[in-house]
């Protein structure tokens, strides 16, 4: 299903990020999450009139005003964000070494976004009917208690079938799955019911166990998956179509600073261009462009 004027769903949570300094003296205090971050980098890179919204939910305290307001100033929807009386948003702290390679602690075992869809305060998923793709990463799923997850599936199944299209990123964490078994046998119902896939060849390996980008490919085949690309880091990204076309002309980045939101920044991107233009090659390249230019800055989202 599409139109002239796209309506694109992005469910996850939003954190309060906070970037502290070599020794942890002092931080920087931010918002940041997966499907966020991809909601607004997709927002910045598509033409003004498709909408984008984020999904989720935070609390009612001064830190979740920044979230909304964050969020807000960047032209997404925070409509479906919605605010729950007593809980709080989840919070984190980043630090990079030399190289640019993070390290996180998070408290969110209690975040208000873990909610989103069983609070009387929450969403009623027949309120995303009306959108055109929905979005979710395995962050999106892991922070689900699994009646949360099993309702959300089953409305992915009714989405898709009026003509709806789900997309999925991997974005594996170890730490927010009760077990590796459980996440397996979640990310591949995920995997098995999305219309656009943007994996990860880390996050499928260390998942899944493939020893080699040729085998999470394959395994890519069998769930049926024919729509997407991998990422590959600094390699770029790969067709996951018949061809698994490799895309010329990735140049790596000239300066890294910070990994964080490159996944997310190439998700923005790439679904700008090809929710647009129906062209994986040239969605592929500016996904890849835009990450390049995130990972030179500190932090999720880069100045605009």
């Amino acid at each position: 299903m599409q139109r002239n004027t796209l309506k694109i769903a992005c469910i996850g949570e939003a954190m309060i990020e906070m970037i502290t300094n070599p020794d942890a003296s002092t931080a920087q205090l931010g918002v940041a999450g997966d499907s966020m971050n991809t909601a607004i980098y997709l927002k910045r890179s598509l033409p003004a009139e498709h909408q984008v919204s984020f999904v989720s939910m935070v609390g009612q305290d001064s830190l979740s005003d920044r979230i909304v307001n964050f969020i807000a100033a960047e032209g997404v929807n925070t409509d479906l964000l919605k605010r729950h009386p007593t809980k709080l948003p989840g919070l984190y702290s980043i630090s990079t070494n030399n190289e640019g390679e993070r390290s996180f602690s998070y408290w969110r075992n209690a975040s208000a976004a873990r909610s989103m869809f069983s609070s009387s305060h929450g969403l009623n998923l027949a309120e995303l009917d009306g959108f055109d793709f929905v979005f979710a990463s395995a962050i999106s799923l892991a922070i689900l208690p699994q009646t949360d997850l099993d309702k959300l599936f089953q409305w992915v199944a009714e989405f898709r079938s009026k003509g709806g299209r789900f997309i999925f990123d991997s974005n594996y964490r170890p730490a927010l799955w009760s077990s590796t078994q459980v996440a397996r046998r979640e990310i591949e119902k995920a995997w098995r019911c999305c219309d656009i896939a943007l994996p990860s060849i880390d996050d499928e390996m260390a998942l899944f166990g493939d020893t080699n980008e040729e085998a999470v490919l394959a395994r890519m085949t069998q769930y049926g998956i024919k729509c997407g690309v991998m990422k590959r880091s600094d390699r770029g990204p790969v067709d996951l179509s018949d061809q698994h076309m490799d895309f010329p002309n990735y140049p790596k980045a000239k300066t890294v600073i910070d990994t964080t939101a490159a996944g997310d920044s190439f998700n923005g991107g790439f679904l700008a261009t090809f929710l647009t233009t129906n062209d994986t090659g040239t969605a592929a390249k500016h996904g890849h462009d835009l990450a390049c230019r995130v990972v030179a800055h500190r932090g999720a989202i880069i100045p605009k």
